[in-house]
């Protein structure tokens, strides 16, 4: 049996149940005194080992049961691209002075698709120097885009965010004679899951007139038509439309610059905008574009039970695989069943799913109509369901909170 100590670090973009994962890899890391003697937390994930800056657990025990409640990344996210150990060397050895200075024999990693990437990646250095360590990778992403598991924790409570908001929008979109196209922008880079999850409110009659993803090809001119349609019936228009939406040649609406990330991704955003500008020019409507941002993965307070006990409980799964003498995989939350809603916990090969992204499938889309299907909709039902109770002081929120790092 390997003994020695954990390290914990999340990556990427943040969600409003990944500290609920921090709390079931810590918490179970705690019951397993054979095998793990000390926890660390890495500062702003792989780069907290690259600078040494790191967290003892043992400073924040008397917060950890405030995590499950906590958005955000508590303990510092990082978007940082490792290189092969094959192209340099630089980081690795850094690493790898850092594992063996304190006895770092378990490395869990919270995060999604380019996450993944850096487990492949350090777990291939650590073989090739024949460094004996369970590398184990925890799923998370609001845009539910990892393949080989049914959905990703973050998901469900951004879904349920939207769904409500949407609903919130469209009524307030509709109090006056004459209203406004009404623009919402939400996350959603080649997959269109939480914009797609907007269709939910549609069930209580308060949805978006048109809703558009990165699945289904943007057309500009059957968009006007539509707008125009809707807005002279109603007199006015709600719309939810992806950041990452493209027209027919593949092309994002959003593309406003050339920046990009660590990881090369373009940054997009203004998608809104522009469609609204494109409705003002052609139609002499006026707009109001909507952004959502960073509201939508870290809405605490609208969370879905189902998603926060999931995340919890992948966090567990980790450590009991790592233990077990599982590495270079990462924990799948498998469907078992819609009604009643049941799932399984399980593993992936890591390198299968690093880099690579999971769209809505065809089968739960009507693509002829831009619409889903009743497929789309037993599928996420179950995620958005059920409330976690937040605690409040005087009617604020208690969150956990870093204040100290070694």
């Amino acid at each position: 049996m390997l003994k020695g100590n954990l390290i914990y670090g999340q990556s990427g973009g943040p969600s409003s149940v990944i500290n609920a994962s921090a709390y079931g890899v810590i918490t179970e890391a705690q019951k397993n005194h054979d095998s793990i003697e000390h926890i660390y937390v890495m500062q702003h994930g792989i780069e907290g080992i690259l600078n040494n800056h790191y967290f003892d657990i043992d400073d924040y025990i008397h917060q950890i049961d405030l995590l499950p409640i906590t958005p955000a990344s508590a303990f510092g996210s990082v978007r940082y691209k490792l290189k092969s150990h094959t192209d340099d060397i630089t980081d690795y050895i850094k690493i790898l002075d850092f594992f063996k200075n304190k006895n770092i024999r378990y490395f869990i990693y919270n995060g999604g698709n380019d996450s993944m990437d850096t487990c492949v990646k350090i777990a291939n250095y650590m073989r090739s120097v024949n460094y004996d360590i369970q590398v184990i990778g925890v799923p998370k992403t609001v845009d539910n885009d990892l393949p080989y598991t049914d959905h990703t924790p973050g998901f469900g409570s951004a879904a349920k965010f939207i769904v409500n908001t949407m609903m919130q929008i469209s009524l307030d979109s509709k109090v006056y004679p004459k209203g406004k196209v009404t623009i919402v922008e939400i996350m959603g880079r080649h997959a269109g899951w939480l914009t797609a999850s907007s269709h939910v409110s549609s069930l209580q009659g308060m949805g978006p007139d048109l809703v558009y993803i990165p699945e289904i090809a943007f057309n500009e001119t059957k968009f006007l038509e539509d707008v125009n349609r809707i807005y002279q019936k109603n007199h006015n228009c709600l719309i939810a439309v992806s950041e990452g939406v493209k027209d027919e040649t593949g092309d994002f609406l959003g593309l406003r610059n050339k920046t990009t990330d660590a990881f090369g991704h373009n940054q997009l955003g203004g998608v809104g905008v522009y469609l609204g500008e494109i409705v003002k020019q052609n139609l002499g409507i006026g707009y109001r574009a909507i952004e959502l941002s960073s509201t939508q993965r870290a809405a605490a307070f609208i969370r879905s039970k189902s998603d926060v006990l999931e995340a919890i409980e992948v966090g567990r799964q980790a450590v009991q695989y790592a233990v077990a003498g599982e590495t270079e995989k990462m924990v799948t939350i498998n469907r078992v069943s819609n009604n009643p809603y049941k799932v399984e916990y399980g593993l992936h090969e890591v390198r299968d799913i690093a880099n690579l992204e999971q769209v809505i499938p065809n089968e739960m889309l009507d693509i002829e109509n831009n619409n889903v299907n009743k497929k789309f909709y037993d599928y996420i039902i179950p995620l958005i369901e059920g409330e976690y109770e937040q605690i409040y002081d005087r009617g604020v929120q208690k969150f956990f909170n870093i204040t100290k790092k070694r």
